[in-house]
């Protein structure tokens, strides 16, 4: 198995989810690699890819959403994909939605296999830091995907 997983980050929360993530894999078969160096070559040899992004409004950031554009249609077939976002547990927010679930939209667009449900990952107060656990929670949800 080899698995990517790309995530754009504002304030450093949802890297350190896409690396809790990556970390979850048997050893070596993941890596977590930030939205903006992803070349095309790098998703031809993934059987694997979880997309995150922090949630802006109700949608991922701009990079994360040209990312999804940007991949052929397609050529997701035969790839596991999961979505993942950080967000902040305000009611408000639920009425705009989260960037996960527009990010999973996205991947199965292009003919990717879901692997997982799109997860969100708390963070405390719109910089965060994130909400004690969340780490090892991302962790746990990788592990059925990726383990």
């Amino acid at each position: 198995m080899k698995a990517l997983v790309v995530y754009d980050s504002q304030h450093g929360n949802t890297e350190a989810i896409a690396r809790a993530i990556a970390g979850a894999a048997p050893r070596g078969a993941a890596r977590a690699i930030r939205v903006g160096n992803v070349n095309a070559a790098d998703l031809k040899s993934v059987d694997t890819l979880a997309v995150g992004s922090p949630t802006l409004g109700g949608r991922p950031t701009p990079a994360i959403q040209r990312f999804l554009d940007g991949i052929p249609a397609g050529s997701l077939a035969q790839v596991r994909v999961a979505a993942f976002d950080t967000r902040m547990s305000m009611f408000i927010a639920k009425l705009f939605g989260w960037a996960a679930d527009r990010i999973s939209t996205g991947l199965k667009a292009k003919g990717g296999l879901p692997a997982a449900k799109p997860e969100g990952f708390i963070v405390k107060g719109r910089d965060g830091p994130l909400a004690d656990g969340e780490r090892e929670r991302a962790a746990v949800w990788a592990k059925g995907f990726l383990g």
